[in-house]
């Protein structure tokens, strides 16, 4: 399991998000979020990761490390 795939987990529940509410903020798609915890997409773009982290109000740094 990335580091991604567990950092994204713990930052949203910590944030007491869903994986749909975040998706919202964040402005992709769920199914993104959901493969990216799953695992199934240990790469997501650059954009993918910057809309994520801001959404969850944290550096990209935080969410990869």
């Amino acid at each position: 399991m990335s580091n991604i795939t567990k950092n994204l987990r713990k930052l949203r529940e910590v944030k007491g998000l869903s994986q749909e509410k975040l998706a919202r903020l964040a402005d992709v798609a769920n199914n993104t979020i959901v493969k990216i915890e799953a695992g199934k997409n240990q790469n997501p773009t650059l954009d993918t990761l910057n809309k994520i982290a801001k959404a969850l109000e944290i550096s990209v740094d935080d969410l990869i490390k």
